[in-house]
């Protein structure tokens, strides 16, 4: 039975494949760096939300901007991406690998493979991201009735949420597929995405790892002069976004680290210990934080924000102040903070109150 199952850990000695274990660790690696990036971004956002407020709304756009300088400054220099690169792997073009057998992770991918596998490095993620939180959003709206019953937005929205499940299911169960179909070796990619790339990964040698070591020494050695101005302004801003990109990659590359220590802290085995330690006291109430919110009512059954008598109470659980639903939705989809505090707040936070009178 173990001589069945020695593929599972051990690799090709003629295509020296990673195991799946290697692959997958690899994967959730920077599914592990985006919460953590996110939570730094809300604990900023609500300490000071007129500084660091856009930190939280455009989250998204500042991750993706961040991983394409990252993914690209490795593609670039080491033939993988970030977390590949991370656990020792590589990638290689489908149709020269038989050509070049040993081609060097400092050389590159091919332009076409380069940027093929840039864009579903970046841009996938991000597409998924934005259609999961659109898929929350009309099922909120779904679930409280925003959109009037006869608008053809929302005979057209109900069906997309019908479709949704059975879409998520395919693509996730592609993937699942695809990974039993390499423990089996019966294929090259443990990953669909990486078959459209049209790349696979392989261990770096010790060919790969002595030419990635030298990469800093030439870089500082190898600096022929600027003949004209264009070339020293292409010159700074190579050596800006060649800096930037080798920053982020050694803080995210400490950030892992990191971040095993807090899996570590907040394990099972450490909660009587962490309960000791934040057995704090409770923090004051919020305060009036933002000098252009409308001022509260005298009458406590007044919504701030329309005026009049509240429909639907509904309550901001990062502050406590109670508005009419439609409100409240309105300005926390439009702004993401209160409107009477100014904490950073989602749609999430909406939590509706039932009255005895209702």
């Amino acid at each position: 039975m173990a001589e069945h199952g020695a593929h599972l850990t051990t690799a090709s000695a003629l295509e020296d494949r990673p195991s799946i274990f290697e692959v997958v660790a690899q994967d959730s690696l920077m599914s592990a760096v985006r919460p953590a990036l996110q939570h730094v971004a809300k604990v900023l956002a609500e300490s000071n939300p007129d500084r660091y407020g856009f930190l939280w709304r455009w989250f998204d756009e500042l991750y993706s901007l961040l991983d394409l300088l990252l993914q690209q400054h490795y593609l670039s220099t080491c033939s993988a991406s970030f977390s590949e690169n991370f656990y020792g792997l590589k990638r290689v073009p489908l149709r020269g690998a038989r050509r070049l057998p040993h081609r060097l992770a400092t050389i590159g991918l091919p332009q076409k493979q380069h940027w093929q596998s840039l864009c579903l490095l970046v841009l996938v993620p991000y597409l998924k991201t934005k259609l999961e939180k659109l898929v929350s959003r009309l099922r909120e709206e779904d679930d409280y009735s925003i959109h009037p019953p006869s608008s053809s937005w929302k005979r057209f929205y109900r069906a997309f949420l019908a479709a949704y499940p059975f879409v998520n299911l395919a693509w996730e169960g592609w993937f699942l597929a695809q990974q039993l179909c390499y423990i089996l070796g019966k294929a090259r990619h443990h990953s669909p995405l990486l078959r459209l790339a049209r790349v696979r990964l392989v261990r770096l040698t010790a060919e790969d790892l002595q030419a990635l070591e030298k990469i800093p020494l030439a870089a500082s050695v190898a600096q022929p002069p600027a003949c004209s101005v264009k070339d020293q302004v292409k010159s700074a801003v190579k050596k800006t976004l060649g800096g930037l990109a080798f920053s982020l990659s050694t803080g995210l590359s400490i950030g892992v680290f990191f971040l095993q220590f807090l899996e570590w802290w907040y394990s099972s085995e450490n909660q009587e210990t962490i309960k000791s330690l934040t057995a704090l006291p409770a923090p004051p109430p919020p305060l009036h934080h933002d000098t252009a919110s409308p001022l509260l009512p005298k009458l406590k059954t007044i919504c701030p924000l329309c005026r009049k008598i509240r429909a639907n109470d509904t309550a901001l659980s990062t502050s406590g102040f109670v508005f009419c639903y439609r409100c409240a939705y309105n300005y926390v989809r439009s702004h993401q903070r209160c409107p009477v505090t100014g904490y950073a707040t989602e749609l999430q936070h909406l939590v509706k109150l039932y009255m005895p009178e209702n």
